[in-house]
């Protein structure tokens, strides 16, 4: 069995990359910036980790039944994923977008007291300073990633 001939694996992974590249046109038409690196990024509309185990549940839904224990290992899984994603992660972004805002704050303090002093000050780069602010996704990107995965599973399946 080659590697395309696996359906499962075909639509969890399909399911990943277009809800990934979904992201472009759903940020555009929220108005939000929308670039081709949002296609890298966590976070966003649809949820991609949602959408890729949504993808694998719906596909093994269809290869094996509902009394599958593959159905019950990924479903147990897709729950992990979805929780952590709208869980930790997110809460790691919001402090991530904190953290950012400390360290503008730090900025325009170090600026005030620099023009009081006559030494110069060293700065590190702002790129390295930032901290990541979106990693996880709200719940209702969660729920647009679990229908974008059943939608892809369910047309993938019209291939195998």
């Amino acid at each position: 069995m080659t590697l395309l001939e696996n359906y499962p694996l075909v639509a969890a992974l399909s399911a990943i990359i277009l809800s990934q590249l979904i992201k472009i046109p759903v940020a555009y038409f929220l108005k939000r910036p929308s670039t081709v690196a949002l296609a890298m990024s966590t976070g966003g509309m649809p949820s991609s980790h949602s959408a890729g185990v949504t993808a694998l549940v719906t596909s093994l839904l269809i290869e094996y039944g509902v009394a599958s224990p593959y159905v019950a290992i990924a479903f147990t899984f897709g729950v992990i994923v979805m929780f952590d994603s709208m869980g930790v992660r997110r809460q790691s972004g919001e402090h991530g977008i904190i953290i950012n805002e400390l360290i503008r704050d730090f900025d325009d303090l170090q600026k005030s007291f620099s023009k009081y002093h006559h030494e110069e000050v060293l700065k590190e780069d702002d790129e390295e300073l930032r901290s990541r602010g979106f990693l996880g996704h709200k719940p209702i990107e969660v729920f647009f990633g679990i229908i974008s995965g059943i939608i892809i599973a369910l047309v993938i399946s019209l291939f195998y």
